[in-house]
């Protein structure tokens, strides 16, 4: 019985990664809390020893050597004593075997409840650590259901060994997107709570991160730090803009981004369901900057306010509707892409 303990105790490490240290401290909690349940009176003096070596688990009163007993639940008489230790004499503290088998039904359930509750606690634990490990990256994961009332979807994802259930809640779907189960989809780890029904996996189709982690998997220069992804607005489901720029002349960090004959940003655009990506050149001259993240409409002119936070940026008259975009979304990212207050007009009304 004790050795195919020992031997359980072993494939829970292998299996589910427990350390068996923290087990056995779990379980000594659980013998003890048995034994108390049916000996209150016991409460500093019981001892508890798991033998790897021998395969042995031995419970133990320790109780004083004394000539009159007075109290039984510490205390032991000499001659009683000197039947567990020949050499036992008075003021000595021998140890008392316990019986585990004596132990009453109600106190054996117990004691099994703490010892899956401390299961539990430890997957808890090892799939926190896990998954905390990878907020801000990007996971893959299978969905599982979907709430037709909410729109919130059930996503089933996973990190090296760890599992995890994960809902993506609907204001974090790309509204365009039509997801059924069974479906393998990329989800971005926004971030990762522990709360008392375990850890919480926050995850996200529509975070900015998403896309930055794509690129950083699609393009080998983005990874290794050739080009620099410096800014992304979006609009997930219709459009996105990202600025970049490349500390070396001889690489163009467009290019690089959109690849060989546009695979690397197809890629990513067939990833997030046929979103617009709009990829433009970094610059630190803020009138250039702006002009860039107006395409693919053209600027006349920029002129800066004083503030320095705003600027008017004049359009030939054709353009204007392009500049703004449908409902306004072109100026509106190019303003965030840029952190710029942006006041476009055609060129005609200046005059």
């Amino acid at each position: 019985m004790n050795a195919e303990f020992f031997e359980a105790i072993e494939d829970i490490e292998k299996e589910k990664g427990i350390p068996r240290e923290y087990m056995y401290d779990k379980i000594k909690q659980a013998m003890l809390a048995a034994f108390r349940r049916d000996n209150p009176e016991c409460e500093d003096n019981v001892e508890i020893v798991l033998d790897e070596d021998k395969k042995q688990i031995e419970m133990h009163i320790n109780k004083l050597v004394v000539e009159e007993v007075t109290d039984p639940s510490h205390e032991i008489q000499i001659e009683a004593a000197k039947k567990l230790s020949k050499r036992a004499k008075e003021g000595d503290m021998v140890h008392v075997p316990v019986e585990t088998k004596k132990f009453g039904r109600i106190a054996a359930q117990a004691a099994k409840q703490v010892i899956i509750q401390g299961i539990r606690e430890a997957e808890r634990g090892l799939i926190y650590q896990e998954f905390t490990s990878k907020e801000h990256e990007i996971l893959t994961g299978v969905v599982s259901h979907i709430d037709p009332r909410s729109g919130s979807i059930g996503i089933r994802i996973s990190s090296n060994s760890e599992y995890t259930e994960a809902v993506l809640a609907a204001n974090e779907r790309i509204k365009t997107e039509a997801l059924k189960e069974g479906d393998r989809i990329k989800v971005y780890v926004v971030e990762v709570r522990n709360s008392t029904r375990g850890p919480q996996v926050l995850i996200s189709r529509t975070h900015p991160g998403l896309v930055k982690r794509l690129f950083e998997l699609e393009v080998p220069e983005i990874s290794d730090g050739t080009v620099e992804i410096m800014s992304i607005a979006r609009e997930a489901g219709s459009r996105t803009k990202m600025s970049v720029r490349s500390e070396d002349p001889d690489v163009d960090p467009i290019g690089s981004c959109v690849g060989p004959k546009g695979g690397r940003v197809a890629n990513i655009v067939t990833e997030l369901g046929g979103e617009k990506i709009d990829i433009i050149k970094y610059s630190e001259v803020p009138e250039d900057y702006i002009s860039a993240a107006l395409s693919p409409s053209e600027v006349v002119s920029v002129t800066m306010s004083e503030d320095g936070k705003s600027c008017r940026v004049i359009v030939p008259d054709d353009q204007l509707s392009l500049a703004i975009g449908k409902e306004g979304q072109n100026a509106r990212l190019a303003a965030k892409l840029t952190g710029y207050k942006i006041d476009i007009k055609p060129v005609s009304e200046t005059k």
